[in-house]
């Protein structure tokens, strides 16, 4: 049985006492007292520095070193074992591209540099936009959302900029959204000023055609949808969905959530899309989880460019540029120019693999997934709502466990922390009861695929023989089970230290 890591650690302000230190800086010799003036101090002039010293920790190196350390042994990490979280693509991030991102060249580079000084990146980030363009089918890309929901939004703001240029914004209020879409979709195209008009799923967990027809008309701005869906099903009938939101004189969005699944197979840009968002925290192996770092660049097709945020990069043949040459862009969405660490880190990503590597990324996400799906439906009681084909993830149903003993979803999830396990993602899509979401990338052997079946097994099996075990889970983690209401309640979040001496004063 796998047992976590658990420490009495304190906070790091626990640990402060006066007069510690982890480093001791020389002081300023004769030469560096010329240079920035004799009343500086280690270097520092004197106007600059603060009055008395910041109320940081006072703490030395092996100390910083060991709580940080415990902290890491205290949490599960892709660097310990399978991720199984539906929709997030928690792949294993290869070091070579952390190795790259980490460069001290880039490190230490500034956006606000004169471009003939940062011509290095420049390119790189010129050739992100082919590549990824490329990949897409899209025309042009913009690197600047720094996450999926950023892309989103972006997406969204175009579909306005668009019908605006055309006359009709002030009708087309209206976003039609799959009753299986991601959350942020909905919140996405409401921030952006529309309305959200759900459209149901078939009995095949896709959309129902018949439904959109019946919503799709002139106030109709566009639709959001992922391909493969959330369900991991694939839209087989994509391209009359494209036809019908078109026809309306709507545009077609892509969430990129589950690219994963058609990498290098098939391209948005030939199912009818017309704007694109990619993870590339997810598809292109950047480490995420606990907010960050993302990126969402967002690609257009060939007329919607002029309204992509400024600035793009641009190559006049000698030397690459920021082109804010663009009157009807919708203007910046970040600041700067993006996470460039996440944008390293996949270009990296696509060098290293190249065509017949990314493509056999989406065949092995798919292979490992339905490998995984088919054990787990031979030897349980859960159970597979819809088509039993699946793409890169699938949604299991662990209602009939639940009808007959009482263990839900979240019990079988904490039970699998038990296992040296992450938990799959649970209630999502919420189209499914008691659903499990699974997710087994391209980088699981087929070692960790054959564990992570045995945890659900095992996890469904207790639940007939010792199901207050499950209820009462994680036993063999730092953290054992929590009450989620109370934790999530912004009464209970307490989000400053206070020092225990001088608790109840006033400040």
């Amino acid at each position: 049985m796998f047992h976590q890591a658990k420490w009495n650690e304190p906070l790091i302000i626990e640990r402060s006492g006066n007069g510690k230190r982890g480093h001791t800086p020389a002081r300023p010799s004769d030469i560096e007292r010329k240079i920035v003036g004799a009343d500086a101090w280690n270097g520092v002039p004197k106007a600059l520095l603060r009055n008395g010293p910041p109320p940081l920790p006072e703490v030395s190196e092996p100390e910083v070193v060991r709580h940080y350390t415990r902290l890491s042994q205290e949490n599960f990490a892709v660097d310990l074992g399978i991720y199984p979280l539906g929709s997030c693509t928690m792949k294993y991030n290869p070091k070579v591209s952390e190795a790259i991102a980490q460069n001290p060249k880039l490190e230490k580079i500034h956006p606000e540099q004169d471009e003939s000084t940062v011509q290095g990146i420049l390119a790189l980030m010129h050739r992100l936009d082919q590549f990824l363009a490329e990949i897409t089918g899209m025309s042009r890309m913009s690197l600047q959302p720094v996450a999926g929901a950023a892309g989103e939004y972006l997406g969204a703001l175009i579909m306005r900029a668009y019908h605006r240029s055309k006359g009709e914004l002030g009708e087309r209020r209206e976003m039609i959204i799959p009753d299986s879409a991601h959350g942020t979709n909905p919140a996405s195209a409401a921030m952006a000023g529309f309305n959200v008009v759900v459209v149901p799923s078939n009995d095949d967990g896709m959309v129902d055609l018949g439904a959109l027809r019946k919503v799709v008309g002139p106030r109709t701005a566009g639709l959001m949808i992922t391909n493969p869906n959330t369900l991991g099903i694939f839209e087989k009938n994509v391209l009359e969905i494209a036809k019908i939101v078109h026809d309306a004189g709507g545009l077609l969005y892509y969430d990129g959530a589950n690219f994963n699944a058609i990498l290098g197979k098939v391209r948005p840009g030939d199912m009818g899309f017309d704007i694109v968002h990619l993870n590339l925290h997810k598809t292109f192996a950047t480490p995420h989880g606990g907010g960050g770092p993302g990126a969402g660049p967002v690609g257009v097709r060939k007329d919607l460019e002029k309204f992509l945020p400024v600035p793009l990069v641009s190559f006049d043949g000698k030397k690459y540029f920021f082109d804010y040459d663009a009157p009807d862009s919708v203007g910046k969405v970040t600041a700067f120019h993006g996470n460039i660490g996440v944008l390293v880190r996949a270009y990296a990503y696509i060098l290293s693999l190249g065509p017949d590597g990314l493509k056999a990324v989406a065949e092995t996400a798919v292979l490992n997934t339905n490998y995984v799906l088919s054990k787990i439906l031979e030897q349980s009681k859960f159970e597979l709502p819809f088509s039993r084909k699946r793409k890169h993830e699938f949604v299991l149903s662990a209602k009939r466990i639940n009808e007959q003993t009482g263990v839900r979803a979240l019990d079988i999830g904490k039970r699998m922390l038990d296992f040296g396990l992450h938990s799959p993602t649970v209630y999502f899509p919420q189209i499914v009861d008691e659903a499990m979401m699974v997710e087994a990338p391209e980088t699981e052997s087929i070692r960790d695929l054959d564990e992570l079946v045995e945890a659900f097994l095992k996890a469904a099996k207790e639940a007939e023989t010792d199901p207050e075990r499950l209820r009462s889970s994680p036993h063999n983690t730092s953290v054992g089970r929590i009450d989620e209401v109370k934790a999530s309640h912004p009464k209970t979040l307490t989000l400053k230290w206070n020092n225990p001496k001088t608790r109840g004063q006033t400040p």
